[in-house]
């Protein structure tokens, strides 16, 4: 990307920052230094992929950059502001505008073939029921050892330990870089046991999944 473009994705994000702390959470997009941790456990026969709030699209190019197909690549944005920018730079790849909390019930695949999901989403900014509908959601169409990757600007995980529990899900941190803005760290989230849990199971609903919101005072996801 050369210098020009990236002064324009930094304003770009920078106005749609101010114009909505709480969706975008960041001043600035991710640095080239995040993006490399979060895509290194991911190769060419993961795709397809599905990527959450990929904002100007800085994953997106690490991800091309492993060798990921375009075409195997499913962006889901909710952000209107970004969304003529990912179509103008990703043409080949799916381009979805909507909130990743629907995703259980959007059936954007058949059956479980996606093989990873990168995140980022400002999950620091979300409820906890919130949070845990965008994982059921994500882990209904991920194949057995697959995982989502989510960075945080916390110091811990940004997924609350009874959210983990209720999906069975674990959490490892692989790494983190303080050339971001801010500093950054990335986290691993998959499933305990890959074929402990079918996707009717993890399907989130209001109904079934209750989720003890008072369980989570005091909690903050990132």
């Amino acid at each position: 990307m050369t210098a020009k473009a990236a002064c324009s994705d930094f304003l770009h994000f920078f106005r749609s920052w101010v114009s909505n702390p709480l969706r975008v959470a960041a001043i600035a997009p991710s640095g080239d230094s995040l993006a490399r941790i979060m895509t290194s456990e991911i190769a060419a026969l993961d795709g397809p992929i599905i990527e959450l709030g990929p904002g100007t699209g800085v994953f997106t190019r690490a991800l091309l950059a492993r060798g990921i197909s375009e075409a195997d690549l499913t962006l889901i944005e909710y952000g209107p502001e970004f969304i003529s920018a990912l179509q103008a730079r990703f043409p080949a790849a799916r381009i979805l505008q909507m909130d990743a909390a629907h995703l259980a019930q959007a059936d954007i695949f058949e059956g479980e073939p996606v093989g990873a999901v990168i995140s980022g989403l400002p999950l620091l900014s979300m409820s906890p029921r919130k949070i845990a509908s965008i994982l059921a959601g994500v882990f209904t169409y991920m194949r057995p050892g697959g995982a989502i990757y989510q960075f945080t600007y916390g110091p811990r995980c940004p997924v609350p330990r009874p959210i983990l529990d209720r999906l069975g899900l674990k959490a490892v941190r692989i790494g983190g870089t303080v050339r971001n803005l801010p500093p950054a760290s990335v986290y691993r989230i998959s499933r305990r046991k890959p074929l402990e849990l079918s996707r009717e199971r993890l399907r989130y609903r209001d109904s079934a999944a209750e989720i003890d919101v008072a369980a989570f005072s005091g909690e903050t996801g990132g």
